[in-house]
């Protein structure tokens, strides 16, 4: 039952008037929404990505959020833990509205890692949850107590019940999205206490990360993959980022983690982490550094992880395709030339902050240095795509040909930088 906002770019029209408190597109908006949560529009659920032009997608879970909370009261507890159909809905609606056909469902990870292991939350009305950091979960005494969670109950089954229906409704294999251990780690025991454990005891880090990687994660992944064996599981791992932590602990914590269990386990070769973000820290001369923190979690410039390692390293847990970051911040050619060598397509990510209406100075300057970024990245991913395919590559499955890959989208994202992004793609991103 298709409609007139399916056709790019009035959906993106509506929703910026809704943004502005429109009455009329608030009231067309709801109307599309009631007939979404009662599956009206399912069939539009089905229609398949392209596969002769570059992809735009991205999670839209905030800005559906916001959306459900705006036009019906739901909160942010109540859209992610009652009523799958309707969170997946409309999830997808919201993506259907923004020109996006690469349908990606998403939701609070890390907040949903911890929560299933017991840790207190914060949840509010209209905004993502998040770990209480206040009440840590695990302290040095008892991190070994931290168990597995029971999948029949709690953000286990509202994951189990998410994942069934998006197969369903679109027919595609599902994602598990959870927290990769270092991050899990970061968020039940405390942001600087791990902080503080990698420079004083980093042996302690590893078996912590070691623990939550055979107690939690591992068993979780067991469940999953014997419901779908050709699902994929998906890290989020942004506090064991090298910005975050340094290269090396990056390397000799975080990533190590994943490899391991990749390498322990028959489906470790459909388990990626895409998110670590900051590769430029290995450019970066630790005397002009501005935290005296990052340069305490580099030994010294022998142990020093460069660009290539660094790469190599996130290879290693992402071996399928090359994503470059907006706080990446190095030049996306290096991106092109490893995409290519690697013979894997190219994701390249536009940051919440460049779409963000309360971080634009001049809308018609950023208008136009949109426009310029996403067609230098569209044409980047077309090249590594066209590269690739001359070289024999054969899949044409996810995440073939690549993607310009909004990092978050928002309701205070800009509705007129996101159409200019995907009308780009759309223009310039065919084979």
């Amino acid at each position: 039952m298709p409609f007139k906002e399916l056709k790019f770019p009035a959906g993106n029209h509506l929703l910026a008037r809704w943004q502005a408190n429109d009455p009329q597109a608030t009231k067309r908006l709801k109307d599309i929404m009631d007939a979404t949560i009662e599956g009206q529009y399912d069939e539009v659920f089905k229609q398949p990505a392209p596969q002769d032009a570059v992809h735009v997608a991205g999670p839209v879970d905030l800005m559906t959020l916001t959306i459900m909370y705006r036009l019906y009261g739901v909160t942010a507890a109540e859209f992610y833990k009652q009523g799958p159909e309707r969170f997946v809905r409309t999830s997808l609606m919201t993506q259907k509205l923004l020109g996006m056909p690469k349908l990606y469902i998403s939701w609070p990870v890390y907040g949903f890692t911890a929560e299933a292991l017991g840790q207190a939350m914060i949840y509010s009305d209209q905004y993502s949850p998040g770990t209480d950091p206040e009440m840590p979960l695990a302290d040095a005494g008892n991190w070994q107590d931290v168990a597995t969670p029971d999948m029949k109950t709690g953000i286990p089954k509202v994951i189990d019940e998410v994942l069934a229906c998006y197969v369903r409704l679109t027919g595609l294999d599902p994602v598990l999205h959870l927290s990769a251990p270092y991050s899990l780690a970061a968020d039940i025991y405390g942001q600087e206490p791990i902080i503080t454990a990698l420079t004083h005891e980093p042996e302690f880090v590893n078996r912590f990360l070691d623990h939550l990687a055979d107690t939690i994660l591992q068993p979780w992944m067991n469940h999953f993959f014997s419901q779908y064996p050709s699902g994929w599981v998906e890290f989020s791992d942004a506090s064991g980022s090298p910005f975050f932590i340094g290269p090396l602990n990056c390397k000799n914590m975080a990533i190590r983690s994943i490899q391991r269990l990749i390498a322990a386990n028959p489906w470790g070769k459909r388990v990626y982490d895409a998110n670590y973000r900051g590769d430029y820290v290995t450019q970066a001369n630790k005397r002009s550094s501005s935290s005296k923190r990052r340069r305490s979690l580099v030994k010294s410039d022998s142990e020093k992880v460069d660009l290539v390692e660094l790469f190599e390293l996130k290879n290693s847990v992402c071996p399928d395709y090359v994503i470059r970051l907006a706080d990446d911040r190095t030049p996306v050619s290096f991106y092109v030339e490893q995409a290519i060598k690697y013979n894997i397509p190219l994701f390249i990510g536009i940051g919440a902050t460049q779409i963000d209406r309360n971080s634009i100075g001049d809308l018609e300057i950023a208008k136009q240095d949109i426009e310029a970024i996403s067609s230098g990245y569209v044409e980047a991913i077309k090249k590594v795509a066209q590269s690739i395919a001359g070289n024999g590559y054969d899949s044409r499955e996810l995440p073939w040909p690549g993607t310009v890959y909004f990092e978050d989208i928002s309701a205070e994202s800009n509705f007129d930088l996101i159409e200019i992004i995907v009308a780009t793609t759309l223009k310039y991103g065919a084979l």
